[in-house]
């Protein structure tokens, strides 16, 4: 008989349903107010201009694209107008898939078939070049009430150019913003990772909440490059002067000790408005630090197929869901199946636990949201205008209130999808407002089993592929510190390196983490792992200057990890 022990399982992980924490309320986004008035402003001139004709029946199309002025709000400006012309692309190809699957058929079963194919392209799609928020979620809504519009092939071309003209207007009001602050959206994510690097060295590295507060700075800072790298242009002056306070969050994150959070936020505040961008004074370390930004720059990005394989189980779950909760609606007799299947890809997020919140969120959310359709349908049934006047402002309750928790936002859009059935002729309220709720339950049902049903094998997967990629991303920048003068580029590509792949790590753990009939992640790996990284990166930016020295206010030189 052997003596060798036997090597330990890893134990699954506990699964809890929460309920109270799905719908806490959160702080509402420093751009809450932008999405909101974009689409209010996309809407409102194609919604009006149809009351004046007397045909707001054709609304709906108009609102296809209007909806569009939703997305890339986070985006530089030259990096917007590239998404928002493949999100309006994007859209104007669902909305043709499904009008011409309407005029060609009735069958309601083959109807929801192709719409829960279509949900499951969008969201991969999404997903894989993180076009978001919104997400997948609006275009699937457009996609699939159109399936069950009534349609010829003749009207097909006449629906598309309403929803193109209507797209390009939305364009217009994205990219409106850009002459006034050409460089907004870059200040705003470099003043979020300075304020997160700011609160992570208010812990000092180790006081209460040093975890979640690392974790969300890391992510911050990794949003702000991908922010200012994104554009793939020469930068300009005021874009290297983010960068290189971008450089500096990183520098708190690797040593919080020596950072001065006070510092960190003074430069965050300084980035309001259109003012000068405040100079980090650290001339020396200005030409090391942004060689490898530019070395970066110069990096293509990773082709589209290689990361739509790792949302296979996603996709799978998107299609699953999405077509049994529409054929449950049939089967119950309502008459709108598209609700339920939207509901149903409304609730897919990376893991279980995460669908498992935003199911809690999206039925809480639609129960309130049919009461409120229930105060104003009054107001809307006065005539066409005061219909699209409750349009706007659904649209815009819609927008303000969904940064601070999902199931308020979607108080708001529950009856704006119900106000939308009504461009064509007033509905009995009582039959929507039923209609609507047991299509709430039953896509939230079962677009949560087939979640459960579909496990992510390559979740775990994942978390293996992370941690290889960090302990090699460690090793090689260690092996740049053991040399006698590393090349400045090469060590600071190999910090922003390490600095990356430990983002992906801690997005895999929590994945894997929540995933369902799953091994759990070896945290005690992934912790090891997360903290060789953190003072491996610490040792680069001492190695590389960039820390401040107290005591003369220079730069520390040649220190070795």
């Amino acid at each position: 008989m052997s003596s060798t022990p036997p090597t330990p399982t890893a134990p699954r992980a506990a699964r809890r349903l929460p309920l109270a924490a799905a719908l806490r309320l959160g702080r509402p986004s420093d751009i809450w107010f932008k999405p909101a008035l974009s689409v209010v402003a996309a809407v409102a001139p194609p919604s009006l201009f149809l009351v004046a004709l007397g045909r707001l029946d054709l609304a709906m199309y108009t609102m296809a694209g209007s909806l569009c002025a939703l997305y890339a709000h986070n985006r530089p400006y030259a990096a917007r107008a590239r998404v928002l012309a493949w999100v309006v692309l994007g859209m104007l190809g669902g909305l043709a898939v499904s009008l011409a699957a309407a005029s060609l058929t009735r069958n309601a079963v083959v109807l929801v078939t192709v719409g829960a194919l279509l949900a499951a392209v969008q969201k991969a799609l999404c997903d894989a070049t993180r076009v978001g928020p919104p997400g997948h979620v609006i275009l699937t809504f457009v996609s699939s009430a159109s399936l069950f519009v009534p349609q010829t092939l003749g009207q097909i071309p006449g629906h598309l150019a309403l929803a193109a003209a209507a797209g390009a207007w939305a364009y217009l009001v994205g990219m409106a913003p850009a002459p006034l602050r050409p460089h907004g959206p870059e200040r705003r994510a470099t003043a979020q990772a300075l304020n997160t690097a700011a609160a992570y060295a208010g812990t000092g590295g180790t006081g209460d909440g040093h975890t979640g507060a690392r974790a969300a700075a890391y992510a911050a800072v990794q949003a702000a490059w991908q922010s200012l790298l994104s554009t793939g242009d020469r930068p300009s002056a005021t874009r290297r002067a983010l960068e290189r306070l971008v450089v500096r969050a990183e520098v708190a994150l690797a040593a919080p000790a020596d950072a001065d959070p006070e510092r960190l936020r003074a430069w965050a505040g300084a980035l309001r408005g259109t003012g000068t961008v405040p100079h980090t004074d650290d001339p020396r370390a200005d030409a090391a630090e942004l060689l490898g930004v530019a070395a970066e720059r110069a990096t293509p990005p990773r082709p589209l197929w290689t990361r739509l394989g790792p949302l296979t189980p996603i996709a799978v779950r998107t299609a699953l869901g999405c077509a049994l909760a529409g054929y449950v609606s049939l089967a119950l007799g309502i008459g709108r199946p598209y609700w339920a299947l939207v509901t149903a890809a409304s609730l897919y997020q990376a893991n279980v636990t995460l669908t498992w919140n935003r199911a809690v969120q999206r039925v809480v959310g639609n129960l309130a949201g049919v009461l409120l359709f229930a105060a104003v349908v009054p107001v809307a049934h006065l005539g066409p205008l005061a219909l699209v006047l409750c349009c706007l402002l659904c649209n815009f309750g819609a927008e303000a209130l969904i940064g601070r928790n999902y199931w308020l936002g979607t108080v708001c859009v529950t009856p704006l999808a119900l106000l939308v059935t009504e461009f064509a002729g007033h509905q009995p309220p009582g039959d929507l407002i039923t209609e609507r709720a047991v299509d709430t339950l039953v896509g939230a049902l079962v677009g949560f089993a087939a979640a459960v049903a579909v496990t992510n094998r390559r979740a775990g997967d994942r978390v293996e592929r992370a941690l290889t990629t960090a302990d090699r991303a460690r090793e090689h920048a260690a092996r740049l510190l053991a040399g006698p003068r590393p090349a400045p580029a090469a060590l600071d590509a190999a910090r922003r390196g390490l600095a990356a792949a430990l983002v992906d790590l801690r997005a895999a753990a929590d994945t894997a983490s929540g995933e369902w009939w799953q091994r759990a992640p070896d945290q005690e790996r992934v912790v090891l792992a997360e903290q060789s990284g953190h003072r491996t990166l610490a040792a680069t930016v001492r190695r590389q200057g960039l820390l401040p020295d107290p005591g003369t206010g220079t730069n520390t030189e040649d220190v070795r990890p």
